[in-house]
């Protein structure tokens, strides 16, 4: 008999669609009346299966990018690779800086580790988007955050294990880090906590991790490339086409390399898709340059004809791999607890933790409308236990602290409401683990970019300090420029704090002065009055 649809046989792809329409509705009103529609409260939040379904993917493809991101930053550590695993030479013994130059020996910890990392990483992530869907009920995705990240590789353990504090030990401190955070949440003291920071050095917190991160994006072993080592100026422009693989200074051929140009071009791809904002705009620019630097025999090959090399080609080959982790897990020290750098690190990680979820979690939950009148919203307190726990897990499984992602706006803007957002995401991350021969295999010329990205990202805070006021803007420019440039996130928010009291101390002086002046004002009219009071009485008595 006549055709479904819009009318008529012609109308194929509407009588199509309307089939698809129907169970797609049936499927929502199916799940909204089982156990799981009502746990994560569906129809009260105007929300659908389908809806969270979309609203947890779009979460992913804006976040999946810190696996390999995250992975490559925390083996600048060198995790547990150590001297002992260097090559070592027929006729000799391993120098003690082979951890810094080409070693085969050492390059193969260091691969192990990575993927270690990496599914530490994903594992993280997981655990912590399940805890927080199913216990906060909020549509929003963690993963070891950007930030403490770069502080745990390059300032705490240092790069390839040169800083204070061995790496062991490290991940002891994010453990205890993560046991603070939730007493102080439970306490409900993590608010007043966070207001003890002036507000101007809390904004150049944000941006000075930023610039910090950036910078470590722009350098030749992490990232592009584009800046490098200077015996004259400290830095300097290089993108060379030669290197010294010891040092990284420029021997020849400036703004010549290969892979620096490859890498560019997948940066313009991340700006153009987040100009346009296209969801998973960071991926698709490491996703390309990845494809391209996966062919071998070309200038920008992850894969050079090289021993490394071929055993590198030899695990991507495998495509789909469950790695076991085999070094980082479970292998925290509380060696060394009683040093300075250690509670400095401690204290430097909690500050970190406690400003950028408290300002993530409350601009997320204004975006998707869940704060009331009084300022709070649904699940807050759950929220910051699971982020506190995830951090816990997360230091047991070896990588960084773990933060609320401001990319689950992406989500809340496809309509997620409820916790079943961040359980799609978890699952996500699951599948992911299936694939780290391809993750393991993403080269660092791209990954540089998206850490440049991301510091641009992170810079937009700079509108909400007050510029034109000195006392507000020279701790917080001090807080910016000190990151980047002593390598440090904690010494720019120690410098930063340190010349914010140095200010105010002028204030204070003067409110003292005052206070002393009056006093003083008072005690002359109390002297007055007792003086004419006298006065008075003798003339009383005279008379």
């Amino acid at each position: 008999m006549g055709g479904g649809g819009d009318g008529g046989g012609s109308s194929g792809v509407g009588g199509f669609r309307n089939p698809l329409r129907n169970i797609e509705r049936a499927l929502n009103e199916a799940i909204a009346r089982s156990f799981v529609g009502k746990y994560f409260k569906l129809e009260a939040r105007n929300s659908c299966f389908t809806k969270e379904l979309r609203a947890g993917l779009a979460t992913f493809l804006t976040m999946a990018y810190i696996i390999t991101v995250n992975a490559n930053i925390l083996a600048d550590s060198g995790g547990t690779c150590s001297m002992a695993d260097c090559s070592v030479p027929v006729d000799g013994t391993a120098a003690p800086d082979c951890m810094f130059k080409p070693n085969p020996g050492y390059q193969n910890c260091l691969a192990t580790a990575k993927s270690d990392l990496m599914v530490g990483t994903i594992l993280s992530a997981m655990i912590g988007s399940f805890a927080m869907g199913v216990l906060a009920n909020l549509p929003l995705g963690l993963a070891p955050g950007m930030g403490p990240n770069a502080y745990l590789a390059y300032n705490i353990v240092g790069f390839h294990g040169s800083g204070p504090i061995p790496y062991r030990t490290a991940l002891a401190i994010l453990l205890v880090e993560g046991c603070a955070f939730i007493a102080v949440s439970a306490l409900g003291l993590r608010s007043k906590l966070a207001k003890l920071i002036p507000k101007s050095v809390r904004f150049a917190c944000a941006a000075g991790i930023g610039l910090f991160i950036a910078f470590v994006g722009l350098q030749v072993n992490q990232g592009l490339g584009l800046v490098g080592p200077d015996p004259a100026t400290l830095v300097t422009l290089t993108a060379c086409s030669r290197t010294n693989p010891e040092t990284g200074e420029c021997i020849g051929g400036k703004m010549q390399s290969p892979t620096f140009w490859l890498g560019s071009i997948g940066f313009v791809i991340m700006a153009y898709g987040l100009m346009k904002e296209l969801k998973g705009s960071m991926i698709y620019g490491i996703v390309f340059v990845t494809f391209v630097s996966w062919f071998r025999g070309t200038a920008v090959t992850y894969f050079p004809h090289s021993p490394l090399g071929d055993e590198k080609f030899n695990y991507f080959k495998k495509v789909v791999d469950f790695h076991k982790i085999q070094t980082t897990a479970g292998v925290l020290s509380f060696n060394g607890f009683n040093r300075s750098p250690v509670w400095v690190a401690l204290a430097t990680l909690f500050y970190i933790d406690v400003l950028a979820t408290t300002g993530t979690l409350y601009t997320l939950a204004e975006i998707g409308g869940f704060v009331n009148e009084r300022g709070n919203f649904e699940g807050e307190y759950m929220a910051y236990i699971v982020d506190g726990g995830s951090t816990v897990v997360a230091a047991l499984l070896g990588v960084s602290p773990i933060a609320t992602y401001v990319e689950s706006s992406a989500g809340i803007r496809e309509g997620g409401r409820t916790g079943l957002t961040a359980v799609v995401v978890s699952f996500c991350f699951m599948l992911s683990l299936f694939f780290t021969p391809l993750l393991s295999s993403v080269p660092p010329w791209a990954i540089g970019p998206s850490l440049v990205m991301v510091g641009v990202m992170m810079m937009k805070v700079v509108k909400e300090i007050d510029w034109g006021n000195v006392k507000e803007s020279a701790p917080a420019f001090i807080t910016m420029i000190l990151m980047p440039l002593t390598y440090s996130i904690a010494n720019g928010i120690v410098g930063g704090i340190g010349l914010y009291v140095a200010l105010s101390l002028y204030d204070q002086v003067v409110r003292v002065m005052k206070w002393l002046g009056k006093m003083k004002r008072v005690v002359a009219k109390e002297q007055n009055q007792v003086s004419a009071s006298a006065a008075n009485a003798e003339l009383v008595s005279v008379v």
